[in-house]
């Protein structure tokens, strides 16, 4: 059967996707965070800082092993999955198939233009210009595609990051010992140590084309996501996860397991229990990336679970402002940056330079919490978030 061919079916909003949204954003938070941790030395293939105390040592394994390069992937996956809904619910409604195609781009386009904003004003990380990057040029070479090309081509990008890892372990194995004493300082950490705003502007919009591109293309982890999305969405797994809970418990176990033990060498070689030459510590950014992906999956697997679990029953006041998070997942991203960057940046009121991890792991679940009250308040009045309201007006249908 084509993908043009396949059967339309009622759309109705499942749980999963908002509840892993709604989820993950936290964990966003607490990735980003150690960004702001600015006017300290940096180590090799981490932003998080030397020093500490115990529990900020173990706030960083935490976030090595389970969260860095482990969301977006995750995030990835969900945006390819919600690409293919938007495509049947529109053309359930009678539009045509070029029609709503036309309208995915248009929102990968004004994305790419909220992301360049959003770097701009506030956050060097942004994530938006490499998802709608990814969007555009993935729908327009895969949404046409079979479900075997997608697993296909899923495939084909997983064997590239293997390769990739295989190539930076026997790199990082033959790379010269370097000084034990090194200043390490990654072009992202800068903007939030600069105390000159319009500075601040420039190292962001610099940094910004490597975030977008390089996640949005050529770390491979974010696009092979959204094609596994596609594919996904086709076979409607999230809205329908009874019919596929042994595909789900798999991907949850296996994938989450990878993640979490792939994230333990990069854990012990920060922490100084693995010893690793810097000069080899590049290796790091190469198996986290590769290991995060299945980790992303798995992530997502498991809310699929949880969705299952709590379709047809009350959802309860946790779950219910978790997902009120997740629908309006877009607002509460950008909420993130606006209750972070003037308050901790060197451009605003510099508060990053007096925390260590334990105490921004602490602000991250704050300002996640601050958007929960939020999203939770518009879901009780039945509203979108202002920015899911401006995009959706953009990016519409045109007559």
């Amino acid at each position: 059967m084509t993908p043009t061919s396949l059967p339309v079916r009622p759309f109705a909003r499942v749980p999963a996707p908002d509840l892993a949204r709604g989820a993950m954003l936290l964990l966003i938070a607490i990735a980003n965070t150690p960004w702001y941790l600015w006017g300290r030395q940096l180590r090799p293939s981490t932003i998080h800082p030397p020093g500490g105390s115990t529990l900020d040592r173990g706030v960083q394994v935490a976030s090595i092993v389970a969260v860095d390069f482990r969301v977006y992937p995750m995030f990835a996956f969900l945006f390819g999955y919600g690409m293919v809904q938007l495509l049947t619910r529109q053309q359930a409604a009678g539009q045509d198939r070029l029609s709503v195609l036309a309208q995915l781009r248009r929102r990968g386009l004004w994305l790419l233009v909220f992301g360049f904003v959003h770097a701009a004003l506030l956050w060097q990380g942004d994530i938006l210009g490499a998802y709608g990057l990814a969007g555009i040029l993935l729908a327009r070479l895969f949404l046409h595609r079979a479900n075997r090309t997608l697993l296909t081509w899923a495939v084909i990008g997983a064997a590239l990051l293997v390769l990739a890892t295989v190539a930076a372990i026997a790199a990082a194995y033959a790379a010269p010992v370097a000084p034990e004493i090194i200043t390490y300082l990654p072009l992202g950490a800068a903007p939030a140590g600069q105390s000159d705003p319009f500075a601040a502007v420039a190292d962001r919009l610099a940094f910004w084309p490597v975030v977008t591109l390089g996640q949005g293309l050529f770390a491979l982890a974010l696009p092979i996501s959204i094609v596994l999305g596609f594919w996904a969405a086709r076979l409607r797994i999230l809205e329908e996860p009874a019919r596929h809970l042994p595909l789900l418990r798999r991907v949850a176990v296996i994938g989450v397991a990878t993640g979490l033990l792939g994230g333990l060498p990069h854990a012990a070689a920060v922490m100084g229990w693995l010893t690793v030459p810097h000069g080899s510590m590049f290796v790091f950014e190469v198996t986290q990336m590769t290991t995060g992906l299945p980790a992303g999956l798995g992530y997502a697997a498991l809310f699929g679970l949880l969705g299952h679990r709590i379709t047809g029953r009350s959802p309860g006041l946790v779950a219910t402002v978790v997902t009120a998070v997740g629908k309006r997942s877009l607002s509460a991203y950008l909420a993130q940056s606006l209750l972070c960057a003037p308050v901790l940046a060197a451009w605003g009121l510099g508060l990053g330079a007096h925390l260590h991890s334990a105490a921004m792991a602490g602000y991250a679940v704050g300002v996640w919490l601050i958007t929960a009250a939020g999203a939770w308040a518009l879901e009780r009045r039945k509203l979108p978030g202002p920015a899911e309201i401006v995009l959706r007006r953009l990016t519409a249908p045109r007559t």
